[in-house]
């Protein structure tokens, strides 16, 4: 519990400061299908609040969750993205089933209509890994 605690705090400390990231890497662009889903039974395996990695996802922290073809590209935990659209950056803390590709998924809490309204996109992403 204290460890998801203290690596929920250091997501939220990258998230503010996502602007200082190191030029050191590379900045990567990738187009991607987007979806959405929320924190609701039916939508997630398991408790709708945890992601895959044991994380609390909170609607108030922007998050998205990753085909597991990206984290070998990547698309980590903790990796803070930009989604074309967005004027905010999101953070990797969920991944999805086997079987998507190229793919990432929007947290949008528990906000159903909201999710069915973004439904299905293609979007440039871009990330530093």
């Amino acid at each position: 519990m204290r460890v998801r605690v203290c690596v929920s705090a250091l997501s939220m400390a990258l998230l503010l400061l996502g602007g200082c990231a190191s030029s050191i890497h590379k900045s990567r662009t990738l187009v991607v299908t987007a979806t959405a889903y929320n924190s609701l039974p039916g939508q997630t395996q398991g408790h709708p609040s945890v992601g895959a990695w044991g994380d609390t996802l909170h609607p108030a922290i922007p998050s998205i969750a990753v085909s597991r073809d990206l984290l070998s590209i990547g698309l980590r935990r903790g990796t803070l993205v930009r989604i074309e659209g967005f004027e905010r950056d999101f953070i990797v803390l969920d991944k999805m089933n086997k079987k998507w590709k190229k793919r990432i998924d929007i947290h949008m809490g528990t906000d159903l209509n909201a999710a069915r309204q973004w439904g299905k996109r293609e979007v440039e992403i871009h990330w530093t890994p």
